[in-house]
């Protein structure tokens, strides 16, 4: 069984191009693959190897300037989720595009799991999601808003748009693991909302917390990696990857005329040229003849 550690941290990283290369390093010497994301205000990201593996790159993580407190959130996979390790040198670790946004000076009062329930179920709550369109279609918390965001960088606009509506209410956010929420939240206090909440640890904790039969949560979680969506248990689900987009798509969604394994989906039909589904239906026949010869192809990665 592989381990899987999804993770991130708010620290204020005065060279965070000086980390990539050790991390990285360490990565390929543990047989470690998966994605890390770096920038002045901290790390994020999701990796997958060995418990050894996993335990020597959170080691090296939590000796990084700040972070010797560190949490993150742990699940298997029967295989590697993953074809290779990234490193990356971002702006921002989840971009909100606020330039004054600032999770370490102020977020909004965390809720466990088992407090979650009773909170959004109130009715002077009112609670919203704030992952990307295509995750909220796969699976959200009972009577949870919708913004309909293609992106992380429209929420502000979305809530300010729309703050009218939730004028004099408590405001619950989630996200898969929580990070999109410290941002948002710290978002939502400098606009001047006071009662402001989010699931400490995000769906995927409350998916591991909560057993299905007292479970607010309908439908799957989206991951970004091969396993593409989580369930209660942390149990892989059944759905699979648009490799076009990246969305997830379903055993119905295979059924439409839209849908060329490796090539296209029909969510994503309109969004690419003729060139790039040629591309993309060379690179689907090359991973196929990898996989014939027993051999891995980074282009599932």
């Amino acid at each position: 069984m592989i381990t899987v550690a999804a993770l991130y941290h708010f620290t204020k990283f005065p060279d965070p191009a000086a980390l990539q290369a050790p991390l990285a390093d360490l990565a390929r010497a543990q047989g470690v693959k998966g994605s890390l994301l770096l920038a002045h205000e901290g790390i994020n990201g999701t990796i997958a190897g060995s418990r050894a593996g996993i335990d020597a790159m959170l080691s090296h993580i939590r000796a990084l300037p700040g972070c010797s407190d560190l949490e993150w959130k742990e699940s298997g996979a029967p295989k590697m989720p993953f074809g290779k390790m990234k490193v990356r040198l971002k702006r921002e670790i989840v971009t909100m595009g606020i330039a004054d946004v600032d999770p370490r000076a102020r977020v909004g009062h965390y809720v466990d799991p088992a407090q979650w329930n009773e909170l959004i179920a109130s009715p002077d709550t009112v609670v919203i999601d704030t992952r990307n369109d295509y995750e909220v279609e796969i699976g959200t918390f009972e009577g949870a808003i919708d913004p309909q965001t293609k992106s992380f960088r429209e929420f502000p606009d979305w809530w300010r748009e729309n703050a009218p509506r939730f004028h004099n209410k408590r405001v619950a956010m989630f996200c898969t693991g929580g990070i999109r929420c410290e941002k948002a939240t710290n978002f939502l206090i400098s606009e001047g909302v006071s009662d402001v909440y989010h699931l400490k640890g995000g769906i995927l904790k409350y998916l591991e917390d909560m057993p299905a039969e007292g479970s607010l949560w309908n439908g799957d979680c989206f991951v970004f990696d091969n396993r593409v969506s989580l369930r209660h248990g942390l149990e892989v689900g059944d759905y699979e990857s648009c490799y076009a987009c990246r969305r997830p798509v379903s055993a119905q969604d295979k059924q439409h005329t839209d849908y060329e394994k490796g090539v296209s989906c029909h969510r994503c039909i309109a969004e690419f040229t003729d060139a790039d589904r040629a591309r993309f239906r060379e690179r689907e026949h090359q991973m196929r003849l990898a996989e014939e010869r027993g051999e891995a192809h980074l282009g599932r990665s």
